[in-house]
């Protein structure tokens, strides 16, 4: 029987991820002076931050974190990514202005067997790729609404627009990077 992982180091999470096939580099984070790990998947970043240290131990720790951060550029309507909290399980998707932040919390606690941390990598890739395709469709169908909204003349409006100092035009399509 394979020996129960009761706690995550940076070096086990390293060495599964690369096992999997990923990439994976070490760095320091310069102001909580904290190491993590980054990578990427489909394209998409992320890091692979450690959670709550074991008392007693340095290095070890119970839970991590997997978190990828986009930049937004113009408004994106929180329903859109209410909508993909409803539909999907284990990855949440949080608008914090001007990021779109999508993670996913990887816990040892009580112990688990080692291809646990295994299929939680790949619920993390699946997951990633299926948020990549959910902003591919949902983001034209957002401009074609704005487009037609931003077209349809508006009751009571007049021809003459008042100046605004607004960075994201009313009919303009949010983007992603």
């Amino acid at each position: 029987m394979s020996e129960i992982i009761t706690k995550l180091t940076l070096e086990a999470l390293r060495d599964s991820f690369q096992t999997v096939g990923y990439r994976v580099e070490t760095l320091t984070d310069p102001v909580a002076n904290t190491s993590y790990l980054r990578s990427a998947t489909a394209g998409l970043g992320f890091e692979i931050r450690p959670g709550n240290q074991l008392v007693g131990e340095e290095q070890g720790f119970v839970d991590a974190t997997l978190v990828t951060t986009l930049q937004v550029q113009g408004e994106l309507p929180l329903d859109l990514v209410n909508r993909w909290n409803a539909t999907r399980r284990f990855g949440r998707l949080q608008l914090s202005h001007p990021f779109l932040v999508f993670c996913l919390d990887l816990s040892v606690a009580g112990g688990v067997a080692p291809n646990f941390v295994r299929a939680q990598i790949e619920v993390w890739d699946r997951l990633v790729q299926e948020l990549i395709a959910y902003l591919r469709e949902e983001l034209p169908k957002l401009a074609a609404r704005n487009g037609a909204a931003a077209a349809a003349p508006q009751p009571g409006a007049t021809t003459q627009q008042p100046a605004h100092d607004h960075t994201a035009e009313a009919g303009a399509a949010p983007t992603i990077q």
